[in-house]
């Protein structure tokens, strides 16, 4: 028998939100333009910046470097900031351990 697997939110919902999360900050110059001059990806070049995991790895980042930042687009997209916190984990790089 063959059953759906329920949704925990694996790496289709981290880039999903990731992608609202830029759809947000595009939304307003203020919050995009530093965003753009921190990653030097240009306005004609955000569409396809956007494919890239590690640039959505990089978005999330970037929301998740300012408080104020996080808990407004967390508001905007209806998500508590821990979901967004949990996508940038599951995005970015995998923690260093040096064995100590």
């Amino acid at each position: 028998m063959l059953t759906k697997r329920k949704s925990t939110g694996g790496d289709d919902s981290a880039e999903g939100l990731a992608l609202a999360a830029l759809a947000w900050m595009a939304t307003d110059d203020e919050r995009l333009f530093p965003f753009l001059n921190a990653t030097g990806v240009t306005p004609d070049t955000l569409r396809a910046s956007a494919q890239d995991p590690g640039f959505l790895a990089g978005i999330l980042d970037h929301i998740m470097g300012d408080e104020a930042t996080l808990l407004a687009c967390a508001e905007a997209l209806d998500v508590k900031p821990e979901r967004i916190a949990a996508a940038w984990r599951k995005l970015g790089p995998p923690e260093f351990d040096d064995g100590m």
